[in-house]
């Protein structure tokens, strides 16, 4: 969603920063034990780029260049920490969402794109915390 708030010149170059980024990424051997890293880091950029379209002004292009990358990055490290390169086929194109984003900020119900990114954040709050709550089954409780 993030996309839909850029101007329209960088949206192909974020798109391509963030797609050649995720594949350079993937092609390093990371250790095995990156993946709880990863997908915090993941999580956390998600909650990051989410909350960016609450900002006052559209941003720049340097900003638009640093969040692409920022986003690259970290999805080809979850990419090479938990799934196969073959992954980010199925990974990048859904960067194409902000398309109908785009066309809905034209129309009266454009908050609606809002919320979904708050809504979208929240989410990735919860699911970036749950592997750091004590739950019941992966931790020994007041009963043993």
């Amino acid at each position: 969603m993030f996309l839909a708030y850029v101007p329209r010149r960088l949206i192909a170059p974020a798109i391509g920063l963030t797609s050649f980024l995720a594949l350079m990424v993937v092609a390093v051997d990371l250790p095995a034990n990156w993946e709880e890293v990863a997908f915090a880091g993941c999580w956390i950029s998600v909650v990051a780029i989410s909350l960016s379209v609450h900002l006052p002004n559209p941003p720049n292009g340097l900003t638009v260049l640093a969040i692409a990358a920022n986003a690259g990055v970290w999805v080809g490290l979850v990419v090479a920490a938990a799934g196969r390169p073959l992954d980010l086929l199925f990974a990048l194109p859904l960067m194409i969402a902000a398309i109908p984003a785009i066309y809905i900020l034209r129309t009266p119900v454009r908050l609606g794109v809002k919320i979904m990114a708050s809504w979208l954040a929240a989410v990735a709050i919860l699911a970036g915390s749950l592997p750091f709550t004590p739950t019941a089954g992966y931790e020994p409780d007041h009963m043993q």
